[in-house]
């Protein structure tokens, strides 16, 4: 049986990034809570949404906009461009703009490598 787009971005990401220490956020009582807390070697914990899309457009819940606009900082969402196998990584708080603009939003990182190093050296 295939893995699921978001599943196979968390495979990706968790092959990839072998500095952070990754625990999955199973969480059914907290709706919007991110799929991902991470905890890097500088010691800074943060959370990580895992989305994947075939068109422009990215696919939020109510609770997850609720979150990131709560949370401004130190949240990130993580989205897989499927159509163009290119990964891209924005801001929590960038959330609204994200659902305004889709993909043609400016990422602060590109590339799974290249977010992964970003991930990696946050202070």
């Amino acid at each position: 049986m295939p893995l699921k787009p978001e599943r196979k971005l968390w495979h990706e990401l968790k092959k990839s990034t072998p500095k952070i220490s990754w625990t999955r956020i199973e969480n059914t009582s907290s709706f919007g809570t991110p799929d991902l807390l991470g905890y890097n070697s500088n010691r800074h914990f943060f959370t990580l949404e895992l989305k994947a899309t075939k068109a422009n457009k990215i696919r939020f819940s109510p609770h997850q906009y609720s979150f990131h606009v709560k949370h401004p900082h130190n949240t990130f969402i993580l989205v897989k461009a499927l159509s163009l196998n290119l990964v891209k990584l924005y801001e929590g708080k960038d959330i609204m703009k994200l659902d305004a603009c889709g993909l043609k939003l400016e990422p602060c990182c590109l590339g799974l490598e290249a977010c992964g190093l970003h991930l990696e050296n946050l202070n």
